[in-house]
């Protein structure tokens, strides 16, 4: 049996579009069960782009099952998405969680459902990741970074009962174990500030507090060494976003067949993120850090 996907939309109808298509298109969709969850409006002048994406999405197709929850009211994405994947595992084992502004490989499912099936016995493993900094120099079939991640990903339910919602604990917790430099990946990209936004309600990110619960926990998140995910989401349609090609890559076009690697956080990948967020401009990080607060203030809608 393969892991359910819950899909969250809210007001793109476009966006979430080319995200089914792309599900669409892999070959173990029609084996996969659909479940979308779709935001309400959060004011009348969103009331009829959300109602123009629950049009579209009554007609999807391609699933082996096809299951849509329409809140009546405005919960934004983070209370959607925590809401939603605890809903989903309380029935399924495992689940794959996508956002309506990502593209997938057509080989996406079948590498989130190998990595779900080789390690869901290995307790150090919260997460499958999809996507991945386009890095420099050739990378591994897979590898493992310490945290997770938030761009087309799977875990169990094991992994998301360690899930902490409380952004506070988590920040004290960093803090008083010093790890708040590694945390921001050697100091090179802010996530401790967007920690502390978060609990300031500056923005209304669950990722960050996914990965400081991952990270403390000191479990681990597989990665593929080419992405089967790229995030359309940069392109200036929402009201704060903003136009990006930084993130863009180039989606893998051939299946990964995975092998067991040990359970270790693979340095020299750590290292080439590190050297990736450093290579941004002066003051880049701070716009990109404006930028994301910008946008988590957007899809929480």
């Amino acid at each position: 049996m393969f892991a359910p996907i819950a899909l969250f939309v809210y007001k793109r109808v476009d966006h979430t579009r080319s995200t089914i298509e792309a599900l669409q298109a892999n070959r173990l969709s029609k084996d996969s069960d659909l479940i979308i969850y779709s935001d309400g409006p959060k004011g009348v002048n969103d009331k009829e782009k959300v109602e123009e994406v629950r049009l579209f999405i009554r007609t999807i197709t391609g699933f082996k099952t096809v299951q849509i929850i329409e809140s009546p009211v405005n919960m934004g994405l983070a209370k959607s998405i925590i809401q939603g994947v605890t809903s989903v595992l309380k029935k399924y084992d495992s689940v794959i969680v996508v956002e309506d502004d990502l593209v997938s490989s057509p080989y996406f499912l079948s590498y989130m459902n190998q990595g779900l099936s080789l390690y869901r016995f290995d307790s150090e493993v919260i997460s499958i990741h999809g996507y991945v900094y386009p890095l420099k120099g050739k990378l591994p079939e897979s590898f493992f970074l310490k945290g997770a991640d938030c761009w087309g990903w799977a875990t169990w339910r094991h992994g998301w009962e360690l899930f902490e919602p409380d952004g506070n604990k988590l920040l004290q917790e960093l803090e008083q174990r010093n790890l708040t430099r590694q945390f921001d990946f050697e100091g090179s990209y802010p996530y401790t500030q967007m920690l502390r936004d978060q609990i300031e309600g500056k923005n209304d990110s669950w990722a960050i507090r996914w990965y400081a619960s991952a990270f403390l926990k000191g479990k681990l998140t597989l990665y593929p060494g080419a992405s089967l995910i790229n995030n359309i989401g940069h392109d200036n349609s929402g009201s704060h976003s903003g136009r990006s090609s930084l993130f863009d890559v180039a989606l893998k076009n051939t299946d990964i067949e995975l092998k067991r690697i040990p359970l270790i956080e693979n340095s020299e990948l750590r290292q080439k993120f590190i050297s990736y967020f450093l290579s941004f401009k002066p003051g880049f990080l701070l716009r990109i850090l404006k930028r994301i607060k910008m946008m988590l203030i957007r899809k929480k809608h």
